[in-house]
């Protein structure tokens, strides 16, 4: 299906992750439909990232910002806008699980916040003049934290809440201008950095089958290609009337009956 994704702008915060992860995968499968990926990201690898899509013929631009300081998002932006000329949708693509729970300080909670769910805030108010003028869009990458909860992660819970509620008054406060703002909500997604963590208990590869059993869907984790090609549908001129919305692109783990898993032991 051509999604008339060519030659669009596409900005992607978090998207110099390890190879394989989330953003990585989105801006390949962008690449794919000749769509201008757009990298912010305080890694450098980005860097490598943006030369290889350059390769592909890509007109692609790395962009290294701390996506936690207000001024840094506010030049990359600028800096986009001087490139391009114009920004065609943001994905909001941040996410860290960091463990920031009741029992941790205060300023680990607000750093938390900051990261995940106020860097979604400061690249949206700064990019939405660009957003106005193309009638863009915008796709938040949420969690099932946000409903149902994890333990030990207030701040990444609390952030993943809010960017849920971002996406519907975004949509509200937005629908004047034509502008659409969605979420696609993940639960379980073997990224690098979920292998890292598996790789960090001593009993990894039982913890990993339990979870694979308690996804409904085929009792396996949702692929980051999965997630990609569900980000891409959304942005683009298919899902023109769709707003406000969240999309759980998760094997039916939030929704469906537990009955359907026979064993999660």
């Amino acid at each position: 299906m051509d999604l008339n994704l060519k030659n669009k702008i596409v900005v992607v915060s978090g998207s110099a992750g390890k190879e394989g992860s989330i953003g990585e995968t989105i801006i390949n499968r962008l690449a794919d439909e000749g769509a201008i990926p757009v990298l912010l990201d305080r890694n450098a690898r980005g860097f490598a990232y943006a030369e290889k899509l350059q390769q592909r013929g890509i007109d692609s631009l790395f962009v290294q910002t701390d996506v936690t300081d207000p001024v840094e998002i506010e030049n990359a932006v600028l800096q986009i806008a001087a490139k391009y000329g114009r920004i065609d949708a943001v994905i909001n693509n941040v996410g860290v699980n960091d463990g920031a729970g009741l029992d941790s300080s205060y300023e680990d909670f607000m750093n938390s916040l900051k990261l995940n769910v106020v860097s979604y805030f400061l690249l949206v108010k700064y990019a939405l003049p660009y957003l106005k003028e193309s009638k863009g869009n915008i796709l938040n990458i949420g969690s099932k934290v946000a409903l149902t909860g994890q333990g030990g992660t207030s701040g990444y819970a609390a952030a993943k809440g809010g960017v849920l509620g971002l996406t519907r008054e975004w949509a509200v406060d937005l629908i004047q201008y034509g502008i659409r703002s969605n979420a696609i909500i993940i639960a379980e997604s073997y990224t690098p950095a979920y292998e890292d963590w598996i790789k960090t208990l001593p009993d990894g590869e039982t913890v990993l089958n339990k979870i694979n059993k308690s996804i409904p869907l085929e009792s396996r984790m949702t692929k980051t290609e999965e997630i990609a090609d569900t980000a891409l549908f959304i942005i683009s001129e298919k899902s023109s009337h769709t707003t406000g919305q969240f999309v759980f692109v998760d094997g039916g783990y939030v929704h469906l009956d537990r009955a359907l898993i026979s064993d999660v032991n």
